[in-house]
């Protein structure tokens, strides 16, 4: 049986979980569950005060309830699932490794922030700086793939390394920012200065955007890679169309600031 958290007294200031991974509930019981110590605030409380609690830790966590002010879900997990059956709040999924987080509602900023692989699933909106690096490091999400059916915000993919992030709506400014490697997709319209400062990677916009002069103009082409990253999303549930998966995508290569290996694929109309 798997293990059910359902919300019953919401915080009324951040709580911290970054202790309640699958791999670290496997084997107890409601009971012990309930008696695991979190951070509220800046003091300690119980699972219990907060969650009702059901069932055995295996390698499926579920949590019902609005989380917007419950941090940290799934930081630093390594296998298994977590579903949130409601909205989740900052950091989830920060530095997981492996598994898959699934939100069924909206998630708060630094989602999948420096992430090293496993899968994030959100049906609703993200904040600013998924898959990014936290402030004051130089490397954001190293593999992996973030699935955002929604809008994102700001800076998705600073400092991105490696993986995949997919964005189904709209995403903001600054979009792959210093970005090192890595492919970021996005379906909606999308912020000012995209890739402004990145080395290397691919971002994708299915819109019209605009161009930093330090962008130069390459070719228009049809991207084999790209063909393939977009079934596969197509298979995520992104509406992905035939004519954004065959079609011809105007290249910019940049940032000229930098080594000038990035490009931006831009859906040619």
């Amino acid at each position: 049986m798997s293990l059910t958290l359902t919300l019953q007294n919401p915080p009324e200031v951040p709580l911290e979980v970054d202790n309640l991974i699958p791999e670290r509930l496997a084997g107890l019981n409601a009971a012990k569950v309930s008696e695991i110590t979190v951070l509220y605030g800046n003091q300690s409380a119980r699972i219990g005060d907060f969650f009702r609690v059901d069932g055995t830790g295996d390698d499926e966590l579920r949590i019902v309830g609005d989380c917007t002010r419950i941090k940290m879900i799934g930081q630093a997990m390594t296998r298994g699932r977590i579903v949130v059956d409601g909205n989740a709040g900052m950091h989830t999924g920060a530095g997981m490794a492996g598994g898959e987080i699934l939100i069924e509602g909206d998630t708060g900023d630094w989602l999948g922030a420096e992430m090293l692989g496993g899968r994030i699933v959100i049906k609703g909106n993200a904040g600013h700086l998924v898959g990014s690096a936290f402030r004051g490091g130089h490397i954001g999400m190293q593999g992996g793939e973030i699935i955002v059916h929604g809008n994102a915000g700001n800076e998705v993919g600073n400092a991105m390394r490696r993986g995949l992030i997919a964005i189904g709506g709209d995403a903001g400014d600054f979009t792959g920012v210093t970005m090192l490697a890595g492919t970021v997709v996005v379906l909606g319209r999308i912020g000012q200065r995209t890739g402004a400062g990145m080395k290397r990677g691919t971002i994708v916009a299915m819109q019209p955007t605009e161009i930093l002069p330090t962008f130069r103009f390459a070719c228009t082409y049809r991207p084999v890679m790209l063909r393939l990253v977009l079934a596969h999303l197509r298979n995520r549930d992104l509406p992905i169309t035939e004519a954004q998966i065959g079609g011809r995508y105007r290249r910019w290569s940049g940032d000229d600031v930098e080594l000038n290996r990035g490009e931006l694929l831009v859906l040619q109309p």
